[in-house]
């Protein structure tokens, strides 16, 4: 009988750990397989769409995407970017102290981290979700560059109510195509991103308006102190 159970247990385990290696294969593949083709659609995108909202999304390269976009977020979400290799501690911890005396919750994510979590991860705050994150955001880091890091980003993040990427952004906002957009329309788009199914970009409300103008100090500060290189030429 202990004999059996003994075995029972190491069939059991090497079930496991087989299911396992086959997550961390497949998770390997898909993120292989996304450094090459554009994103179709992420879970939320899905989520939404079962729930009956629009779904707008057209794929631009970075070549197709205004510089101005890509410094934007850079100075709004990531001004450390192109130095860390994921996950930004420094900005983890700032994040922390500033929410135990605010009320309105800021994260300390990266891009990356951002990526990982829009690209492969279903929305929840779960400590599963979270470590799962982590490891899709060092598999993103060390199979992409930087440039294709920002890239998927800019063509997966929800900048409207069904619209996501900034094509569809662009076109949803200012009505036209984003290698079009101003310095003055990118920072717009990049200061409605925490909340981007509540805030305007056009016309932009004195809240928006107002962190428009810090983000365009911000952009020029990207610009000057190379902060963009690992991304743009």
């Amino acid at each position: 009988m202990a004999q059996d159970k003994r075995w029972n247990m190491r069939h059991i385990v090497r079930v496991a750990a087989f299911g396992l290696a086959g997550l961390i294969g497949f998770s390997i593949l898909w993120v292989l397989a996304y450094a090459l083709l554009p994103v179709p659609a992420t879970p939320l995108m899905v989520i939404r769409t079962l729930g009956g909202a629009d779904w707008n999304h057209s794929w631009r390269s970075m070549d197709r995407i205004s510089p101005h976009l890509a410094r934007a977020v850079i100075g709004a979400e990531d001004s450390r970017f192109c130095d860390h290799m994921g996950v930004d501690l420094d900005a983890v911890e700032k994040a922390l102290e500033r929410n135990q005396t605010h009320q309105r919750v800021r994260g300390g994510s990266t891009i990356s981290q951002q990526v990982a979590k829009n690209a492969f991860l279903w929305p929840d705050r779960s400590w599963l979700r979270k470590g799962v994150e982590l490891w899709f955001t060092m598999l993103v880091e060390t199979f992409w560059s930087k440039r294709r890091i920002l890239e998927v980003y800019l063509n997966i993040v929800e900048w409207a109510p069904g619209a996501y990427g900034a094509e569809a952004a662009s076109r949803y906002w200012f009505g036209k195509g984003a290698e079009a957009l101003t310095p003055r329309e990118a920072a717009l788009l990049a200061a409605i991103l925490p909340s981007p199914l509540k805030w305007k970009a056009n016309p932009p409300g004195r809240y928006v308006a107002g962190r428009a103008g810090t983000l365009q100090q911000r952009m020029e500060i990207v610009r000057r102190d190379g902060l963009d290189d690992c991304a743009l030429p």
